[in-house]
């Protein structure tokens, strides 16, 4: 079976990745400005919702979940699932070069490893079509 997205399909994946890679990367920048939150100083967790940096992200996670949803609405996990695997890469490139995090050749090599094996699944039939879909009324 080949898949036909349409380009607001393409676009709500597009927007899976974006949402996922640039919101785990303002909640871990305002995090690391907060600091280390354990059991013993749970208050600052609060704290960290006055950040700019963690608000920006906890509302680019909401857009995650909401585009995610959209997407398993029409599509497979299986399907699906790659894109938010494809994240890795993003969020490998956001660490580096904005967060300007060092990421050994071993943390390269695993995330294009992780990556490429998910390509591999990706390029697998699916059920993705509507027709075939249990409880979808056409």
């Amino acid at each position: 079976m080949t898949h036909r997205l349409t380009s607001q399909q393409y676009l709500t994946l597009l927007a899976v990745v974006l949402t996922a890679s640039f919101g785990d990367a303002l909640l871990s920048r305002g995090m690391a400005q907060i600091g280390q939150v354990d059991l013993h100083h749970l208050p600052l967790l609060f704290h960290a919702l006055a950040n700019l940096n963690v608000i920006a992200g906890i509302f680019l996670l909401i857009g995650f979940f909401a585009s995610y949803m959209t997407a398993l609405s029409w599509a497979d996990l299986t399907f699906v699932m790659p894109a938010t695997a494809f994240g890795n890469v993003v969020i490998a490139l956001i660490s580096r070069f904005i967060l300007h995090e060092h990421l050994s050749l071993s943390r390269w090599v695993g995330i294009l490893l992780l990556t490429s094996a998910v390509g591999f699944v990706a390029n697998r039939p699916a059920r993705t079509d509507l027709a075939t879909a249990p409880g979808v009324a056409l």
